[in-house]
């Protein structure tokens, strides 16, 4: 990658830029400044207000532009810094709860991997290569991997939630949402904030912030966070705690403004979390061993400690804002970031060496954007361009089973490199126009090129795994693995390269009608794209036979790493409005979404050249239509009914999400009798789309929220509790009867009363009814081909102590193992101001 040398040209572009502005020949009046200035600035800090205040408008940027909630025409939820604390909010999954056909949770064995799900669109599998459908913003820097994208709650001004196909108005397309993490501006005066929480599971965590102006023009300021908690269980064979909290956090900046049309902001973030490894619960007893089921869901028993579990991640930012006349500015956003992910992930929670994946992902990237923005009366624009360049790289092993039918090996291995290059340049454009005072129209596109270069290297070796994963050879050495007939089969069985370029133009249209300032209604229609790529654990000798030559051509094994751009055709109706002198505010959106060429990326257990191995399966789906219906309320009941200033609120959401695949054909025959890949003549394109599912996507998505205030004494009192459900969700394409959560509700609480200007104190509840739901796991079981369902028989499939009908396809014990989301939990936090 040209990291160093892209960064020194963009400064160096940057520099100039700012160096120009300044020039006081250029005059730009406060009003129009305002309007292009992100909400959180010095001038702006207390433009967005809890959301619990319903006859407050919210302002947001959704647009990249300041407008309140109530005028923007896309589906749009805002959460303010002020409303998460009293809510008691974590981490960004937190908003989930709340938020209509939204899913956010960590990714299975870690607690800072994202996984992301809007309207059904999302991408939970964290390897190189898959590109996510949601897409995560830190101050309008676009986060390329999940990894470390769980962002948790300091230092934060408002978060912002943007469903449905964005494209035209940000930086990288992302086909089904966007988030957006907007952090705190500096304050034009010395301000020092510090929190601290206190709770059950020995729950620690420590905020301090502080900026203070060091001239009239520049401004300096930093953030630390300690965020601690002890286990939810024990990991039964090492002794560590499991789901434990261990994250040190720290950002700083710095704010220069010499004049009223020049803001400069450069900005660094940095996060290390030692927690251990998270480990998953077994459904099922062990299938060799016997190993039964155990009480707790959140013990574990895997014997993976190698590589030691750790996350860093960090990154800088240079933001600048050149106003260069009345209503017109020029923006830059120049990003660069970096994270390294050591993890050792034990499938099968057991304590043998069996489907145990020690791993690293690496990631790199640099992100340059430049935005005109105009807003000349009657007619708003934005034009963008967009360059990223990214490096995304896992290594990482699988440990199956030293002894059994098929192999006998030493410490088997089946070793994994991949490494996805991604160079992506975009033009965007979005423009309205507003031809009466009620009426008005919004055009936009976008073209984008994305080039994707992918090395895959598969190995079998005996011995264990590499020593970056923390194996150690067998006499200094690793071997090639023999098959049961003595050939030898490895070590390398597969060593891809490819390069393909995706380019697609997305449109996007809309119209807006606001009969007065209370009401406004918009249809828009829209195409989205996300950009093919090189399945990552792709295996070369699983490549069928396209031809039955006999020889796996170079075309074919192409073709089978390859899986297509997924795109979408987006419609949507909504209407919001603020009512009875704005004491009820709704917003009521209703959408319908075709796909094409969905991508479902995926792993199966398989058995090629008589040795056991684990194969990457990435389909493109045929077809699927997503339908919905989302409602958001919020009524103010009372006010100043218990004194100055007092209220009740009541607010609620709704989202109804009809998901399904209309075509989705995949060849049934992919390998013979014995485990090998089998001849193209064989496979049988059959469409299995009745029989499967779109993950982690629940029909139903509710929430509740009864929010009062009132003074008390010298200060204000504030309590609200959340009620929220979520219907059944299937965690993969194919309905598990193990994994997949029947609905569930979780209930908070939230206690909070700030006195003296500064100071706060709060009792927070969590899932107070102590819920156990699942929210991610793994599945390797012998599995029709058609319906998914794993195949059972009458008898046992070992001897001892085995269930009835369940065979593993990958390792010996068979793995069936969830992971959950977190228990009840109480915490009191305190809070002071300065």
């Amino acid at each position: 990658m040209r990291f160093q040398s892209i960064i020194r040209t963009s400064l160096f572009g940057s520099v100039a830029a700012a160096a120009l502005a300044a020039m006081p020949a250029v005059a730009q009046d406060a009003t129009a400044r305002a309007t292009t200035q992100e909400p959180g600035s010095a001038d702006a800090q207390t433009a967005a207000e809890p959301a619990a205040a319903s006859d407050t408008d919210i302002v947001v940027t959704a647009r990249r532009r300041e407008e309140t909630l109530q005028d923007v025409p896309i589906a749009v939820t805002a959460y303010s810094g002020e409303q998460l604390e009293r809510q008691g909010s974590l981490d960004i999954t937190d908003i989930g709860d709340t938020t209509p056909n939204v899913t956010l949770e960590p990714s299975r064995g870690t607690n800072t991997t994202l996984t992301a799900f809007i309207r059904g669109v999302g991408q939970q599998d964290p390897v190189a290569g898959f590109e996510q459908g949601v897409g995560i913003y830190l101050d309008d820097v676009y986060l390329n991997r999940p990894q470390a994208a769980v962002l948790d709650i300091y230092d934060v001004e408002r978060v912002e939630v943007l469903r449905g196909p964005q494209g035209t108005l940000y930086g990288r397309n992302t086909i089904g949402g966007a988030i957006k993490y907007v952090t705190r501006r500096l304050s034009r005066d010395f301000h020092l904030r510090a929190n601290a929480n206190i709770g059950t599971y020995g729950q620690l965590d420590g905020i301090l912030s502080a900026s203070t102006p060091v001239t009239d023009t520049l401004r300096v300021g930093a953030a630390v966070a300690r965020l601690s908690r002890d286990g939810f269980g024990k990991n039964l064979t090492t002794g560590k705690e499991n789901y434990n909290r261990d994250i040190w956090a720290g950002r700083a900046s710095a704010e220069w403004e010499p004049t009223d049309n020049l803001l400069f902001r450069l900005s660094g973030d940095y996060t290390r979390d030692d927690s251990n490894p998270r480990g998953g619960h077994r459904l099922i007893a062990g299938q060799l061993s016997g190993a039964p089921v155990l009480d707790d869901e959140f013990d574990s028993r895997g014997g993976l400690l190698e590589p030691e579990q750790k996350i860093t991640a960090g990154g800088i930012a240079a933001h600048i804002d050149v106003g260069l006349a009345d209503g017109v500015t020029v923006r830059s956003i120049t990003g660069y970031r970096k994270d390294k992910s050591a993890t050792p992930i034990d499938f099968d929670a057991l304590p043998a060496e069996d489907v145990d994946v020690p791993a690293i992902y690496k990631n790199e990237q640099f992100s340059q954007e430049l935005q005109l923005l105009l807003n000349l009366g009657r007619f708003n624009g934005l034009v963008g361009g967009y360059f990223l360049d990214a490096s995304a790289e896992n290594t990482f092993d699988v440990i199956l089973s030293t002894t059994g039918a098929l192999i006998a090996q030493p410490r088997f291995t089946a070793s994994t490199f991949g490494n996805v290059e991604t160079e992506t340049w975009a033009l965007f454009g979005d423009f309205s126009y507003e031809i009466t005072p009620q009426f008005s129209v919004s055009v936009g596109g976008r073209y984008t090129s994305d080039r994707r270069e992918a090395r895959v290297i598969r190995r079998n070796l005996r011995g264990g795994p590499l020593p970056e994963l923390g194996g150690t050879p067998v006499n200094g050495v690793f071997n090639a693995v023999t098959n049961p007939s003595g050939r030898q089969v490895g070590p390398l069985t597969s060593d891809f390269e490819g390069d393909e370029t995706f380019k697609e133009f997305t449109p996007r249209a809309s119209v807006t009608f606001q009969p007065n300032d209370d009401n406004t209604l918009y249809a828009s229609w829209s195409k989205g794209f996300k950009g093919g790529g090189f399945d990552p654990r792709g295996l070369s000798t699983a490549a069928p036979d396209l031809n039955a030559n006999g020889i796996r051509e170079a075309d074919e094994i192409f073709d089978y790493f390859l899986f297509e751009p997924e795109k979408v055709t987006s419609y949507e109706l909504g209407y919001k409005a603020a009512l009875f002198d704005r004491r009820l505010r709704f917003a009521i959106a209703g959408f319908l979404a075709d796909y094409k060429d969905v991508q479902v990326p995926g792993s199966v257990g398989a058995v090629v050249n008589g040795i056991p191995t684990f194969v990457g399966v990435t389909t493109n789906a045929g077809k699927a239509k997503f339908k919905g219906i989302e409602v958001e309320a919020n009524a103010l009941l009372a006010r100043d009914f218990a004194g100055t200033n007092s209220r009740l609120n009541l607010s609620g959401t709704l989202g109804y999400l009809d998901a399904k695949y209309k075509e989705f054909v995949t060849n049934v025959a992919a390998f013979d009798a014995n485990g090998n890949p089998a001849p193209a003549s064989r496979a049988q394109p059959i469409d299995v789309a009745d029989f499967r599912r779109i993950q982690n996507t629940p029909k139903w998505t509710t929430s509740g929220t009864i929010d009062m205030s009132a003074p008390l004494g010298s200060g204000m009192l504030s309590a609200n509790a959340t009620a929220s459900y979520r219907s059944k969700t299937f965690q993969f394409e194919t309905p598990s009867p193990f994994l997949d959560q029947p609905g569930y509700t979780l209930f908070d609480a939230n206690l909070v009363y700030s006195f003296a200007e500064r100071f706060r104190v709060g009792l927070h509840g969590k899932n107070l009814t102590d819920k156990r739901y699942i929210t991610s796991g793994y599945q390797f079981l012998t599995a029709n081909p058609v319906t998914g369902q794993p195949i059972r028989s009458a008898s046992p499939v070992s001897p001892v102590f085995a269930q009835p009908g369940i065979a593993p396809s990958l390792g010996r014990e068979g793995v069936v193992t969830a992971f959950y989301g977190n228990p009840r939990q109480l915490f009191v936090s305190f809070g002071v101001e300065f």
